[in-house]
């Protein structure tokens, strides 16, 4: 162990006592950040316009506080880009974080002198937490790879701007900068197949000991590395191999693939940054739940799933949550982003301290029938079926099936990539659509009611995925593959993709 390591070991420790620290104080700090919040936007535009003198409290916060989201926000950001102050937030944005959305098209997310901190300060708690929990830095002392977007970034009405990933680079402390890979000039290609196989030539002989990235891109990555070398695990390739730190989608659907990949199971931390904020993280070994980050400038609320689309739906405090109801997650942050809705969907699975899961997107879910079928209990369903079965399931994607060829009763299409094609796809597929049964009751009502038959399944080549995520120019990067849609947009596409 080499002596930073053992330095920021001990300083990791110190960290890690101070986060656990306040996990007990989660409330009060939510409610100090809602008012210092609320006091810097009483003198922006926005908060002239929509009475912030007259919020005193959180029944007065939630009546003057409409609930937003880009598209609402849109006319303040024009005003920013017109070279307005003080409208969102005090001053102007330090960074725009660009992303992409589903109605919005580009959308331009500001990072403020204020919001930074949150943002890379929660990605050093989160390491640090970890170190110190577990003791383990010798990964410090080798190479890192951050499988990310390009940091080239260009000027959008003089602020500067780039996908969030980008603009980390720029921004990543000097005691990483000489562990960092791949090479700044490698990252900046934007055609994601160039640069995976430059990161490959760059990294195979590296003592690499950290990979971080979304999963099926660090699979892809793998897949390359072996290919490269000719070896057979990535353990032959990088020995130090001890940490996988991903975030952005659920795990689980990769584990085994990647974990035979690498040719064992080794550690991981779960994290959970958005362009909006770094939300929360993984804060013990081996628990699902990631603790929401509740004393980094974000206020947050709840609004159950269910009343999502009402006119005044019902919105919650973090003293107000239950365990078990799927939540939208609403911010309030110090970037200027007033009870915005990100889109995701969360559940709590502890109140003490306050974790919870990724249960999916708002806009990604199977509703055709009324079935309300969401991300979480696709994958769980799944999840079982492939461990009884041995199955290894490299991507899917599931969509409904309303207007059948043959005028048959509706189904749910399950679009998979089999490493191997099982023999027998009709039992699995009723085995699969029980195990849905049981993870929703509407969908079990519309089987019992004959609305839906059973749902069908249809592999798909291993290049399928990778080919839709090009077509949409989202290949590599922090893009994630759709796992549900509620029309035939993705299926459509994978048509030409089926295995006979």
């Amino acid at each position: 162990m080499s002596i930073k390591s053992i330095v920021i070991t001990k300083v990791a420790q110190v960290i890690g006592r101070r986060l656990q620290q306040d996990t007990q104080h989660a409330l009060v700090h939510q409610e100090k950040i809602r008012q210092q919040l609320i006091q810097v936007g009483r003198k922006t535009a926005y908060g002239k316009a929509h009475h912030f003198d007259k919020i005193t409290d959180y029944p007065t916060f939630r009546q003057y506080l409409p609930l937003t989201d880009y598209e609402a926000l849109r006319p303040y950001i024009d005003r920013v880009n017109q070279g307005e102050k003080n409208v969102l937030w005090k001053g102007r944005p330090k960074y725009y974080a660009k992303t992409s959305g589903t109605t919005s098209g580009i959308k331009y997310i500001p990072l403020t002198k204020a919001s930074i901190p949150n943002h890379f300060g929660t990605a050093r708690n989160a390491v640090f937490n970890y170190i110190g929990e577990t003791g383990a830095a010798d990964f410090l002392d080798g190479k890192m790879i951050f499988l990310s977007g390009s940091p080239t970034l260009t000027l959008q009405h003089g602020i500067p701007t780039g996908r969030l990933s980008g603009i980390s680079n720029h921004l990543i402390p000097s005691w990483i900068k000489g562990n960092q890979m791949p090479s700044y000039t490698t990252n900046c290609i934007e055609d994601w197949e160039t640069k995976l196989q430059r990161i490959v030539e760059e990294t195979a002989t590296e003592d690499m000991r950290m990979i971080s990235g979304i999963p099926p891109w660090v699979q892809m990555y793998y897949e390359r590395l072996l290919e490269h070398t000719g070896k057979k695990t990535i353990l032959e390739i990088f020995p130090n191999l001890s940490l996988f730190v991903y975030g952005g989608v659920n795990f689980e659907p990769y584990r085994a693939k990647l974990e035979q990949l690498v040719g064992a199971a080794i550690p991981t931390l779960e994290t959970y940054p958005a362009s909006e904020g770094f939300l929360a993280y993984q804060d013990q070994v081996g628990d699902t739940g990631l603790l929401l980050n509740t004393n980094s400038g974000i206020f947050f609320e709840f609004v159950p799933v269910a009343n999502i689309d009402d006119t005044n739906p019902p919105r919650f405090s973090l003293a107000e949550v239950k365990l078990g109801v799927n939540y939208a997650i609403i911010l309030t942050t110090n970037a200027g982003l007033w009870g915005y809705n990100i889109g995701d969907t969360v559940r709590f699975v502890s109140l003490n301290p306050y974790r919870m899961v990724v249960t999916g997107r708002i806009k990604h879910y199977i509703s055709a029938f009324g079935e309300h079928v969401i991300g979480k209990e696709v994958e769980t369903a799944l999840l079982q079926l492939s461990h009884r079965h041995q199955l290894q399931v490299t991507e899917f994607s599931v969509a409904p099936q309303v207007n059948t060829p043959t005028g048959e009763v509706p189904y749910h299409e399950w679009f998979i990539i089999f490493d191997t094609l099982p023999n027998d796809l009709r039992t699995l597929a009723e085995e699969l659509d029980l195990l849905m049964q049981q993870q929703n009751i509407y969908y079990q009502d519309l089987r019992a009611g004959n609305v839906l038959q059973c749902l069908k399944i249809t592999p798909v080549q291993p290049v399928a995925f990778r080919d839709y995520m090009q077509s949409i120019d989202k290949l590599g990067g922090q893009n994630k593959v759709p796992r549900l849609m509620n029309d035939r947009t993705v299926a459509d596409f994978l048509e030409g993709y089926k295995v006979d």
